[in-house]
């Protein structure tokens, strides 16, 4: 039996503690920055549904799926890896960054259709805050693939566990995003 009586909690978190730390900072900027979208939204809520109107719901919709799924393979990647299974691992990876990148072509094609409509960030308090929260996102899903592509090439638990905790971190922030950006009414 060994003595955990020293150990902390943090000791037992899977991964480095710094980008624990880093999940943390980026989930309280992205809800301090959805708690601004709901607070300006209180104060014009049919323009904020007129707004939302020009949004395809659908696609945030497979984006959705899509992030999901990749953060399953993420996961399947991190079980293979303490399993020994590199080449599993890798491809795991290889489709989880596969997805994102899937994801940001939707998102892409999203922002492409909004700058052809001439819908930019001065429109609508709701686009601005639309292109502020889904691009930082959209940002943190690139550092994602880069960090997912860093795991696949040095495949140790360690890494395996704080790369994906990031990408996790993605996942969980868009789950936060599509209902409140696309769907809430």
């Amino acid at each position: 039996m060994t003595d955990t009586s020293d150990e902390s909690v943090f000791d037992q978190l899977p991964g480095d503690l710094m980008m624990w730390i880093l999940i943390v900072s980026e989930l309280l900027v992205f809800g301090a920055g959805l708690a601004a979208f709901l607070a300006v939204r209180i104060t014009d809520p049919a323009g904020f549904a007129a707004a939302q109107d020009h949004l395809h719901r659908a696609g945030a919709g497979v984006n959705t799926v899509v992030l999901v799924t990749s953060g399953y393979l993420a996961a399947r990647a991190v079980q293979a890896i303490e399993s020994g299974r590199i080449a599993a691992a890798r491809y795991n990876l290889a489709a989880a960054a596969a997805l994102g990148l899937v994801f940001l072509v939707v998102k892409a094609a999203e922002y492409a259709e909004k700058a052809a409509q001439v819908i930019g960030t001065d429109t609508h308090a709701f686009f601005t805050f639309y292109y502020l929260l889904t691009g930082f996102h959209a940002a943190h899903v690139v550092a994602g693939i880069v960090i997912l592509g860093l795991v696949a090439a040095f495949p140790k638990t360690g890494n395996a566990h704080t790369g994906v905790a990031f990408w996790h971190m993605v996942d969980l922030v868009w789950v936060l995003l599509f209902p409140v950006i696309y769907l809430l009414r």
